[in-house]
């Protein structure tokens, strides 16, 4: 099983997005969706525009755990997505993340990665990126500004809140302080 890194640098993730959004608006609004809802890929890529259309809240049941969801959009997201689908004029049963191939299938898990890991290499981005690097970004940034734990780990539907830490590279970055400083003599 591969790692994948959240992205720590905020300028780095401003240049990911404005390096998406140059280049397709639909990847664009990917990348934001899974950096604002910590969903993951599998979840984004079932995503339609009834899923955002004038909406506060997404609803629906996981793909890996089953457990039903609710979480707030995101202004931010909320505000892209709704003038996307504006502005395309996509109907309520399309899929947000539509493919170019088919009618009304969503691009799959592996063209998801192939986008967002392009765009990681374009900017130059550090270390280990892939689809669930969006998912570990938004805990990592979410956990940086709150210190709240507790919500991000009922957030990702966790069992614990080691488990948590751990998956958004806390734990890594407390370890990596800590033997920086550490001398035997």
């Amino acid at each position: 099983m591969n790692s994948v890194d959240p992205i720590r640098d905020t300028n780095d993730i401003i240049n990911f997005i404005e390096y998406l959004k140059a280049r397709n608006e639909r990847d664009y609004i990917l990348a934001l969706t899974g950096f604002y809802s910590g969903y993951r890929i599998s979840d984004l890529l079932s995503l339609k525009v009834k899923d955002f259309r004038d909406r506060d809240f997404f609803f629906f049941r996981e793909k890996k755990t089953n457990k039903q969801t609710k979480i707030q959009i995101n202004p931010i997201l909320k505000k892209a997505a709704n003038e996307y689908i504006y502005f395309n004029d996509l109907k309520d049963n399309e899929f947000m993340f539509k493919s170019q191939k088919g009618y009304n299938k969503p691009i799959t898990r592996q063209r998801a990665y192939i986008i967002l890991s392009t765009a990681a290499k374009a900017i130059g981005l550090q270390g280990s990126f892939g689809t669930h690097s969006l998912r570990k970004t938004m805990g990592y940034h979410y956990y940086q500004q709150t210190k709240d734990v507790v919500t991000l780990k009922m957030i990702f539907n966790h069992s614990s809140i080691d488990v948590t830490l751990l998956y958004i590279g806390v734990t890594q970055d407390i370890i990596n302080d800590k033997l920086k400083s550490f001398k035997l003599y």
